[in-house]
């Protein structure tokens, strides 16, 4: 009893499989298209290119606008200065008590 539902266990989960459309193998040609798959290929691609020149272009985004605010980013546009002169002496590291 038990190897007949076995058998049908394995014969339920195989029909799923062997209902799969054909797979390409290694080395095997593709099939050739026939001349209204060409057509609508061709159809699809110039629409394809219609919808993306129909996006707008967009303007440069900065993300950190609004937490910088408008003084900022202005400054950010400046050369950078150096914040600290070094001087040419050499400091002690002793306390004077």
């Amino acid at each position: 009893m038990r190897k007949i539902a076995v058998a049908v266990m394995f014969a339920l989960i195989a029909g799923p499989a062997l209902a799969q459309d054909h797979v390409q193998q290694y080395g095997e040609q593709p099939k050739e298209k026939t001349a209204t798959q060409k057509v609508d290929e061709d159809r699809a691609e110039r629409a394809h290119q219609r919808s993306l020149n129909n996006v707008p272009d967009e303007k440069p985004v900065d993300p950190w606008g609004t937490a910088r605010g408008d003084d900022a980013s202005k400054k950010s546009a400046a050369p950078a200065k150096p914040a600290v002169k070094q001087s040419s002496k050499a400091k002690s590291g002793g306390t004077a008590n």
